[in-house]
């Protein structure tokens, strides 16, 4: 139980204002790990090895994390692994201001932070989402996860926004620097909260825990496979994440060679993140203010996926900046409306005793695929001699065909309409 009735209590205070500083300083480490990498490899299997592994890490330790965070004090997870990584992200922050030409050193210490934070992230993330509920009453936690994810896209619009300029004005090991502080100040910050827990029965936890999460993805999956409707929503949204990847971790080597970005391309990779990240937040709010039901909502739905489509593959053609900056705008405009309608007609047609193991089906193929996705975007923009643009059209016209012929299904047509418990 809460010990206030307020939102912004001391507990939730300390939490979110850690929160957002470490999410800012990872922002800023992340746009300054992509542009190094970049500028002094000029290598994309490099770049997309390191988000792979990150990515496949968060996958496998994913059924085991959430029953730790259950069996053990959450403080003390949340603290720790904030300590830690502030830690091991100052120790590389000073290898590189010591050996800034030692490339190959760089990228492997690289390769083990990225590990070290993806396997710290999976504890920390489950522990933080499972203690909010018991530092603000009830009735205030659709404020405070609005409030958890306003911070999120500040902190990648305004992260990225600047950090393309900072990293051309005081380099890579300044950013990662900074990055390592921010975490030290949100552990610090976290010492000071209490958090009220009642923690489950130590048991095996690998034993149960992997017995736990084949159970819940069995049930999920057969419930997802049951429901033609539903199985065709699933697949175009797991699917749509895929070739997204891509067209996202490509972004780098597309600013930096097809747009007449001079000098200055460090900035605008930042720039085009930030317009899309600002664009996407404008998608959420179309989606809560346009109030469109039935037939209404499944035709603008199936536009705006059509058109999220289009407008990947027309970035592909740009080589104006403020061109590309405008497209990447308009792009999550419509990205940001079909997800979140998306994922509220998910809720809405999922009875609650299924709903979780249906998320977390959807997660666990999408955690399963990303990995796989931003792999070969690196083998196969390499192959291409960095022929971007023909990757980004190809996962656009994918994209395009995948959600032109869930339109012709009857059942995912009348899904998307759906505004109550879904029987199809």
């Amino acid at each position: 139980m809460a010990a206030t009735n307020r939102l912004f209590n001391k507990n939730f205070v300390l939490l979110w204002q850690g929160q957002f500083v470490s999410k800012v300083g990872s922002q800023l480490f992340m746009m300054a790990t992509v542009l190094w990498v970049t500028e002094m490899t000029g290598s994309a299997r490099i770049l997309a090895t390191i988000g792979a592994i990150s990515a496949a890490i968060s996958v496998v330790l994913g059924p085991f994390t959430g029953t730790f965070a259950d069996q053990y004090s959450r403080k003390r997870i949340i603290v720790t692994t904030d300590f830690i990584n502030g830690i091991v992200i100052i120790a590389f922050a000073v290898v590189t201001f010591l050996k800034p030409d030692d490339v190959d050193l760089i990228v492997i210490l690289l390769v083990v932070v990225s590990m070290v934070n993806a396997v710290l992230n999976s504890f920390f993330f489950p522990a933080i989402d499972a203690s909010v509920p018991d530092i603000v009453p009830k009735e205030k936690l659709a404020g405070a996860n609005s409030m958890a994810q306003l911070s999120t896209q500040i902190s990648v619009i305004g992260g990225s926004g600047i950090g393309g300029y900072l990293f051309g004005l005081v380099g890579g090991p300044f950013l990662f620097l900074f990055n390592g502080i921010s975490f030290l100040f949100s552990s610090i910050s976290e010492m000071f909260i209490s958090i009220p827990q009642k923690k489950a029965k130590k048991t095996d936890n690998r034993h149960d825990a992997v017995a736990e999460f084949k159970k819940n993805f069995i049930e999920g999956f057969k419930y997802i496979w049951k429901r033609k409707g539903l199985k065709h929503v699933v697949m175009l949204y797991s699917l749509l994440a895929f070739f997204i990847q891509p067209i996202i971790i490509l972004i780098p080597f597309f600013v930096k060679l097809y747009l007449n970005t001079g000098a200055n391309w460090q900035e605008w990779v930042g720039f085009l993140s930030a317009a899309n990240g600002l664009g996407s937040m404008i998608g959420f709010f179309m989606a809560n203010f346009i109030k469109a039901k039935g037939s209404k909502r499944s035709t603008l739905i199936i536009l705006f996926t059509l058109f999220e489509a289009m407008a990947f593959g027309a970035f592909g053609l740009m080589r104006n900046p403020f061109a590309a900056l405008a497209v990447a705008f308009i792009a999550g405009i419509f990205a940001g409306f079909v997800m979140v309608n998306m994922i509220v007609i998910l809720q809405v047609t999922t009875p609650s005793e299924i709903r979780g193991r249906l998320f977390g089906v959807l997660g666990t193929l999408n955690g399963a695929l990303a990995p796989i996705a931003i792999a070969l975007a690196g083998v196969i923009a390499d192959a291409l001699d960095k022929n971007i643009p023909v990757i980004y059209y190809f996962c656009s016209t994918a994209m395009f065909i995948v959600a032109l012929v869930m339109t012709s299904f009857k059942n995912y047509r009348k899904f998307l309409e759906s505004t109550e418990l879904e029987k199809v």
